[in-house]
């Protein structure tokens, strides 16, 4: 079994406020479930109004399938242009 996980550091440039972070956030982790099979979630800065920290993973038994699913995620919220993506950090582990 391989299990790919990533993390994204995020900057909501435009924000003001924590219900309006909550709505771009909502948005971009809507798309990416309905878009992708991965499992997805804010796990970091949650009292930040310009900063966010999403992680989200998958799992198979492909690694080359796996780190290719994951890159595509980190492509597809890149290209929203919803956020700015400050750091990106991936890591598959074999079991």
């Amino acid at each position: 079994m391989v299990i790919g996980i990533c993390q994204l550091d995020l900057r909501i440039p435009e924000n003001h406020s924590l219900k309006g972070k909550r709505h771009v956030l909502r948005k971009l982790i809507d798309r990416v479930k309905h878009r992708f099979n991965v499992s997805i979630s804010e796990v970091g800065d949650n009292d930040l109004w310009q900063r966010a920290q999403i992680g989200f993973c998958t799992v198979g038994n492909d690694r080359r399938h796996i780190n290719s699913s994951l890159d595509k995620v980190v492509h597809f919220i890149d290209e929203m242009n919803l956020v700015e993506m400050v750091h990106s950090e991936i890591e598959i582990i074999t079991v």
